[in-house]
């Protein structure tokens, strides 16, 4: 499972073709391209890498986006995948940078960064302002400060564990500072 999802490959499942999109680890820009223009859900779980052409390419694809396989996110892909709207799953990812947390923040909709095990105070800062559903039970800890930043988000948020119960505890001191 090392092959290349082609735009010719991308052309025939698009047309109904028997491709299993699950079979391929890369793709070239232009099949991001094409299959960005599929409506409804797209799922490139098996994908472990992606271009930032690629990443602006599937932004602008429209209903859920899954990139489970992805285990780390360029900045300039994290831009991109910002601008995408609708679901995004980006739940493969094992680290995330200040820079790229603070990209995805900007995206309006449900985010999936269950992967992450932890996460910066800028980070938790910058995504404390998400709006949309976003999910973290993948964190172990949090720090006092990443769980008073996630506190502060306005949407629905999932944590596990003692990332759970630190941001709960966080709130509580907010809503007593109030």
């Amino acid at each position: 499972m090392s092959e290349i999802l082609t735009l010719e490959i991308a052309q025939k499942f698009l047309k109904g073709g028997r491709v299993r999109l699950e079979d391929y680890t890369s793709m070239d820009d232009d099949a991001a391209k094409a299959l960005a223009q599929r409506k409804g859900d797209l799922c490139l779980n098996s994908l472990t890498s992606l271009s930032d052409a690629a990443a602006q390419a599937l932004a602008q694809h429209k209903g859920d986006l899954a990139l489970y396989g992805l285990t780390s996110l360029s900045e300039a892909a994290a831009q991109a995948l910002a601008k995408y709207e609708g679901g995004l799953v980006l739940s493969g990812l094992k680290s995330l940078s200040d820079a790229a947390a603070q990209a995805l923040a900007q995206h309006k909709g449900d985010l999936y960064l269950d992967g992450l095990t932890k996460l910066s105070d800028k980070a938790a800062q910058a995504l404390g302002k998400h709006e949309g559903w976003l999910w973290l039970c993948g964190l172990t800890s949090l720090s006092d400060a990443a769980a008073q930043a996630l506190a502060k988000h306005k949407g629905n948020l999932d944590l596990n564990g003692k990332a759970e119960e630190a941001v709960k505890l966080a709130r509580e001191r907010l809503a007593k500072q109030k």
